[in-house]
Parts: C-alpha cells; sequence; structure tokens
C-alpha cells in the first residue's frame, strides 16, 4: 500500500489527469443520454482544468514552497531559493486553471497558455539536464517529464475540441466582453 501510495503522489500529473478522466466520466453518467460532442468535450475540458491545473499545480505549490528539500531531491537538484518562485508561480497557475473550470473561452485559453509555456519550458530544462548532467532522477526523466510535454498537448486539443463541438460558445463570450 505505501509503494502505491509513493507512485501516485510521486507521479501527481498522471494521478491527478486520471482523476480528471474519472471525474468527466461521473459527471457524464449524470446527464441524460445521448451526450453530444459538446457536452463530452465540455466534460473532460472542465475536469481537466480542474485536476490537471488547478489541484495539480495547488499540489506542486505545496510541495517546492513547503517541502522543498524533497521536492529539489525527487528532481535531482539541490535545493534552491528559486524553488519557493517556481512555487508561487505554480500558486498562480493553480488559482487560473480553478477559475477556467467553469470560466469562458478566453480564460480557459489563458488558463491553459500559460502553463504549457512553462511546462514546455521545464521538459527543455529536463531534457538539457538529461544530455549534460546525466541526471535520470523519476522527477526529472520520469513521468513528469511525459506529462510536462503531452499534457499541455491534450488540454489545448480539448479547448480545440470544445470550442469546435459548439462555435456559439466562443460567440457568447465575445459578445458579453465586447457589448460593455
Amino acid at each position: 500500500m505505501e509503494q502505491a501510495i509513493r507512485f501516485l503522489l510521486s507521479n501527481f500529473t498522471l494521478t491527478l489527469f486520471v482523476g480528471g478522466l474519472v471525474a468527466s466520466l461521473v459527471a457524464l453518467l449524470r446527464l441524460p443520454r445521448p451526450w453530444n460532442h459538446a457536452t463530452i468535450a465540455e466534460a473532460l475540458l472542465s475536469w481537466f482544468l480542474f485536476f490537471s491545473l488547478g489541484v495539480s499545480f495547488l499540489y506542486n505549490f505545496v510541495m517546492h514552497v513547503f517541502f522543498s528539500e524533497m521536492a529539489a531531491a525527487f528532481i535531482g537538484w539541490q535545493a534552491s531559493p528559486f524553488q519557493k518562485e517556481v512555487g508561487f508561480a505554480s500558486l498562480g497557475f493553480s488559482v487560473v486553471g480553478f477559475m477556467a473550470f467553469r470560466g469562458g473561452a478566453g480564460m480557459r485559453l489563458a488558463a491553459l497558455v500559460g502553463p504549457a509555456c512553462f511546462l514546455w519550458g521545464a521538459a527543455a530544462g529536463h531534457v538539457q539536464q538529461m544530455v549534460e548532467a546525466h541526471n535520470f532522477a523519476p522527477g526529472n526523466a520520469g513521468v513528469i517529464f511525459y506529462t510536462d510535454l503531452l499534457l499541455p498537448a491534450f488540454g489545448l486539443v480539448l479547448l480545440w475540441m470544445r470550442y469546435r463541438a459548439d462555435p456559439r460558445a466562443v460567440t457568447d463570450v465575445r459578445a458579453s466582453v465586447y457589448s460593455r
């Protein structure tokens, strides 16, 4: 049991991604059928935002700010004051992720683009560490590396699917913003 918990917490980005998929399924099962593409895409996107951005970056904030020594060791780094900065940036991404959970198209795009830049930059840093420092610690070259690459792409695809399935959702947001 201890190993399972350690795996789930060490690979929190994957754990929370799966949590979002499960929450999406539960949300869909509570709705009348048949489900249309917009309904499915909305469930997947909203719970992705909640778990893979909101909860995941909140966890990252807690680990880097309050357990910085442990987080650094997991990544294969020495502890650094910059970890607190990463932690507080993560807190910002978390708050925006929670806000985007039920937010409009613009909020959701912003909630995805900021973390995408951060995570793809982090993935590039992981590659550099693997090549130059031969750092293959689990927090540098494990599941975290792959989710740094794939989760932003998945989120952006979900956003595209959501608003492709119901273009009025984007138009409604624009109309409400520009009519004021």
